[in-house]
């Protein structure tokens, strides 16, 4: 029987991939770094919803926890990402908190899908 993730971290992850679209635009307005950490960010924090919705159309229980596993490295990228732009004082922590908060939490519950995926 496959396994299918819970329907709300289907939006939850679309919803942040658009919250991550909507930071990089503003990013994308500064030449140089900011630009380049854009391009990083975009494309880890849209890659955590396009592998949960292919997870959710697997084939296989090992198919599945694969696209999971996937979506849970891209969730930690895009947690290091975000971070990378409050250290490098690119964007300041007050404005990243709730964007870093939501980051956290996918990775915690994209975590916990992956190791409950591959209990017998």
């Amino acid at each position: 029987m496959k396994q299918e993730p819970p329907q709300d971290i289907r939006e939850r992850s679309f919803e942040f991939a658009a919250r991550v679209v909507n930071l990089c635009k503003k990013l994308d307005a500064s030449p140089g770094v900011p630009r380049t950490l854009s391009n990083q960010l975009l494309r880890s924090g849209t890659s955590i919803g396009a592998n949960i919705e292919e997870a959710h159309g697997s084939q296989s229980k090992k198919d599945f926890r694969a696209k999971m596993y996937i979506s849970c490295k891209e969730a930690r990228e895009t947690h290091y990402w975000l971070r990378l732009l409050i250290k490098c004082d690119i964007i300041s922590e007050p404005q990243l908190t709730d964007i870093l908060d939501e980051s956290n939490q996918l990775v915690a519950i994209v975590t916990t899908i992956v190791k409950k995926s591959g209990e017998a």
